[in-house]
């Protein structure tokens, strides 16, 4: 069978990453998660045994030349990626916060389900905990201000980077793109566009205005960066929970397939999304 390797640098920092990530995903079991197969430690050499992810990363489909996602197809993206960041934070008996979530650690496999990779500094709660404190921080763009100035890590960190990847998800444009800086930042790029400059933030590859059910996937989109504003509030107290997040994406898609016209890469997708919602369901309470 096909595999990936992870291969940790031979430092003190990369074997602690090496032990957190062991510890963390041999008790964690959810569709949404990278699969681990083994683990290989010997001496100064440490390393994981994954399962392969054939379709490469969300990060490489947004930005590559020669891939195209389509807006179902990202919708359902984002919904495994939430549909994990759930169990994560309220299916498992300790809360666990990523902390590094980006395009890049979300792989998709062969049928562009996607997986949350990579938990080389993702902290779990204890049951008194409801935030902790780390001197370990996450990629530039993603991470939630509390995180960055005071190491402060909650599950609301983890919320904020899923509202940073769904506009990044929908604009195509990295919170680190040369374009922001000190004055402007992704978010504000986006909320500053709602809800009437829609057009002017969107992927241009996603939705232009001879676009057929164009009404639809306006409606669709500004939904969608909408909630994910919702997601990246400054303050962790004002932003949702992972529970909510899944119930409005996935109420969001059922509202565009049954306002669009579902043909050719849509085909059968409403009946599948009817049909998958309860599989979800059980698996994430496995």
């Amino acid at each position: 069978m096909p595999i990936a390797v992870k291969v940790f640098n031979q430092s003190d920092v990369a074997f602690k990453s090496f032990d957190v990530e062991c510890e963390v995903l041999k008790n964690l079991r959810h569709r949404n998660l990278t699969k681990v197969i083994t683990g290989c430690f010997v001496d100064n050499f440490k390393a994981l045994v994954l399962e392969y992810m054939p379709n490469g990363s969300l990060d490489q489909w947004l930005h590559s030349q020669s891939n195209f996602l389509d807006i179902v197809q990202r919708i359902n993206i984002m919904i495994d990626v939430a549909y994990a960041l759930e169990y994560l934070h309220h299916g498992y008996t300790t809360p666990v916060v990523h902390c590094d979530l980006k395009p890049a650690n979300v792989l998709l496999d062969e049928e562009m389900v996607a997986h949350v990779s990579d938990f080389s500094v993702t902290k779990l709660l204890t049951e008194e905990e409801s935030f902790t404190q780390t001197e370990t921080l996450a990629t530039l763009g993603y991470m939630a201000p509390e995180y960055g100035l005071t190491g402060m890590v909650s599950t609301q960190c983890d919320i904020y980077s899923f509202g940073i990847v769904l506009m990044e998800t929908f604009s195509r444009k990295r919170p680190t793109d040369e374009v922001f800086g000190e004055d402007m930042s992704l978010r504000s790029w986006i909320r500053d566009s709602l809800p009437h400059h829609v057009l002017q933030v969107v992927d241009p590859n996603l939705l232009g205005e001879e676009d057929r059910d164009f009404t639809v996937k306006l409606q669709c989109v500004s939904s969608i960066l909408e909630l994910a504003l919702n997601c990246a509030m400054e303050s962790p107290e004002k932003r949702l929970n992972m529970t909510e997040i899944v119930a409005k994406l996935n109420g969001i898609k059922h509202q565009f397939l049954r306002g669009g016209s579902v043909t050719s890469t849509l085909g059968n997708v409403f009946l599948e999304t009817i049909l998958s919602e309860n599989l979800h369901y059980v698996v994430s309470k496995l």
